[in-house]
């Protein structure tokens, strides 16, 4: 009999256990986040530089690029896509936020990750300058002891999202 109710207080111990052991948090761990963020911090800075080989030195060599101009598969047609770009705009007041809960790891290696997040730039050219802003989501890989850019994919914003109709409830007269 005590056999019985000690192996019941000890399942019953384990089954309280065991989900708080098995949350996963949305924090991510601040070194992992700290690195991660330099490395787009260094992708602002070529920006503002407008210096296209920095630009693609923040990818992998088989990234891609998915902006609303189209894919670009590989640094060096990322590189030729911003030297291109550069020769018609001048971009300036380049900012890359990382969101609160990114980036997040993926599998059990610790070495990619994924994170999401938003960005905005003043761009220049002959005869206008323009604000743009959007947001962004990017897949990366530890490559040494750095992260490089695998996807990057932009998302231009061109206005602010519709306000959702609050639902209201209507009695029906059957």
């Amino acid at each position: 009999m005590k056999a019985r109710l000690l192996f019941a207080l000890v399942g019953l111990a384990i089954s309280f256990a065991l989900p708080t052991y098995a949350q996963q948090t949305n924090t991510p761990d601040p070194k992992l986040r700290e690195r991660f963020i330099s490395r787009f911090k260094a992708l602002s800075d070529a920006f503002d530089k407008n210096d296209a080989a920095a630009v693609a030195a923040n990818f992998t060599g088989n990234a891609i690029l998915l902006t609303w101009f189209g894919e670009f598969w590989g640094r060096q047609a990322i590189e030729h896509w911003y030297a291109e770009l550069f020769k018609e705009v001048q971009a300036s007041n380049n900012l890359v936020t990382v969101d609160e809960d990114s980036p997040h790891t993926l599998g059990t290696a610790s070495n990619e990750l994924w994170a999401t997040g938003k960005w905005s730039q003043t761009l220049r050219g002959q005869n206008a300058s323009m604000e743009r802003k959007g947001y962004w989501s990017a897949v990366a890989i530890l490559e040494g002891d750095d992260w490089s850019i695998r996807m990057l994919s932009l998302n231009y914003a061109t206005r602010a999202p519709a306000a959702t109709a609050s639902p209201t409830a209507s009695p029906s007269s059957q």
